[in-house]
């Protein structure tokens, strides 16, 4: 089944066409703005170089996050349009599901950095095809670590990892090298075709996960609601 995966929930996004989990072209999207602005045109592209047209696409599958709003955003709001007008199924899959799975471990500590201390988290004990045994959560990076039995076991993988990497280090547990912990749209594909419970079956309704609320919703909390 030729697949479009799109993972755009970190500042490091990527796009990855594939046949079942046979990955056909992959590319990385490094942006310091926001995915949109390269998004389309690189899928465009990668479909041009892989000779394969917009109608060959059979389904979708996306990092529904958490992470950057903006980024979950474009990613969900692309995917959608996409599946309505081709009338393609959509998978969805954890973004921190996807970092556990490139990482290549059994025992995976998968973060996200939710600035101001915290981190998007999610620890899977028996490789990423088994639901966390914690998470998707935001916390404290150090009430994460804490919280988390035989700490010399794990592996922490992630630009959250990358970021706290002293304070990981200091409890025993070790931090894999940054390129084993980005969220990519290959590992996507490979997902997909071992979870099929990621189907989407009311793509209407489906939002993404994006565990905390945004910036601008805690202002509006914190300020009494709208006025």
């Amino acid at each position: 089944m030729l697949s479009l995966a799109l993972e755009t929930s970190t500042s490091l996004g990527s796009i990855a066409v594939g046949d079942g989990d046979t990955l056909i072209s992959e590319c990385a999207l490094a942006v310091r703005a926001t995915h949109s602005e390269t998004v389309l045109d690189e899928v465009e592209r990668m479909l041009t170089r892989a000779r394969i047209g917009v109608d060959g696409i059979e389904r979708v599958i996306i990092g529904a996050g958490p992470g950057s709003f903006t980024g979950v955003r474009i990613a969900a709001s692309l995917a959608k349009g996409w599946c309505h007008a081709r009338s393609v199924p959509l998978f969805a899959y954890s973004s921190l599901r996807s970092v556990a799975a490139s990482a290549g471990r059994t025992r995976v500590c998968a973060l996200f950095d939710a600035r101001r201390g915290e981190v998007y988290g999610a620890a899977y004990a028996d490789g990423p095809l088994e639901a966390p045994i914690r998470g998707p959560e935001a916390c404290d990076i150090d009430r994460w670590i804490e919280g988390l039995e035989d700490r010399g076991s794990w592996s922490f993988a992630g630009e959250g990892a990358i970021r706290h990497r002293a304070r990981i280090e200091a409890r025993g547990a070790r931090v894999l090298p940054a390129f084993l912990g980005v969220p990519r749209a290959g590992a996507l594909l490979w997902l997909a075709e071992r979870l099929p419970a990621g189907r989407v079956m009311d793509v209407d309704a489906w939002e993404p996960r994006y565990v905390r609320s945004s910036g601008a919703e805690r202002q509006v909390g914190r300020l009494g609601g709208p006025r």
